[in-house]
């Protein structure tokens, strides 16, 4: 009986880790994303290619003869994610990622509180701490493309998570058979699309008080939980 209450729980703690995770990761993004367009002169961090959009918006409005820089997110993103596919190839550990998405974005609520500090929270010191902050969302991205077993799905992009949450519904409506694999697929997809949306919220909230050094706070929450949880991640990638 004991023994089999061990294998039931050794059973479930991968499910709710993989819960967690995908919670976290998401609200991450979520606040991350949020910080920037609201701290950083409208600059997407996690989703880089909506900055296209802003960028072609102040063409045709000439609203911000900055706004090239926000192009600039682009290259950093996929340099990085390049950089985060070696590292991971070079090092078997590959939770080593989020590590160093972590530090990324310890160092950037740092580095703003120290620059608000100072007085130079604006130009180029703002989009520093933003770059850094894309890096680390790339990291993310890189993270959740080669250990899909860790989250639900990826956890920066929700376009294609919200899709699947309406091709779910449709199966949960119309297909009997089919109705409980769907219900189980909606509500990972539910997982992602709430920590996302709950980390958007929290990041427009204290964005608007302080500015980039919130980005400290997911830095923080995502070290601890790496320092905390190491063991079990190691046995699901």
């Amino acid at each position: 009986m004991v023994q089999q209450l061990r294998l039931n729980f050794s059973k479930m703690e991968p499910d709710k880790f993989v819960s967690a995770t995908t919670l976290l990761l998401c609200f991450i993004a979520g606040f991350c994303d949020t910080v920037t367009f609201v701290a950083a002169d409208e600059l997407f961090s996690a989703h880089v290619t909506g900055n296209f959009i802003v960028f072609a918006y102040d063409i045709v409005k000439h609203t911000d003869p900055r706004g090239w820089q926000r192009l600039l997110s682009f290259p950093v993103f996929a340099l990085t994610v390049m950089l985060g596919g070696h590292i991971s190839k070079r090092y078997t550990d590959s939770y080593l990622l989020l590590i160093i998405e972590s530090w990324l974005l310890v160092l950037a609520g740092i580095l703003s509180g120290l620059l608000i500090a100072h007085g130079q929270a604006g130009g180029w010191q703002v989009q520093l701490v933003a770059m850094l902050t894309v890096m680390a969302m790339a990291i993310q991205n890189t993270f959740g493309k080669l250990n899909s077993k860790v989250t639900y799905g990826l956890t920066t992009v929700m376009t294609g998570n919200v899709t699947q949450v309406a091709l779910d519904l449709v199966r949960i409506i119309t297909n009997q058979t089919a109705a409980a694999d769907a219900c189980g697929s909606f509500k990972k997809q539910c997982y992602l699309i709430v920590g996302f949306l709950a980390g958007c919220i929290t990041g427009a909230l204290t964005a608007v008080v302080f500015g980039l050094v919130p980005i400290l706070l997911p830095g923080l929450l995502l070290l601890f939980w790496c320092k905390k949880n190491s063991n079990v991640a190691e046995n699901l990638i």
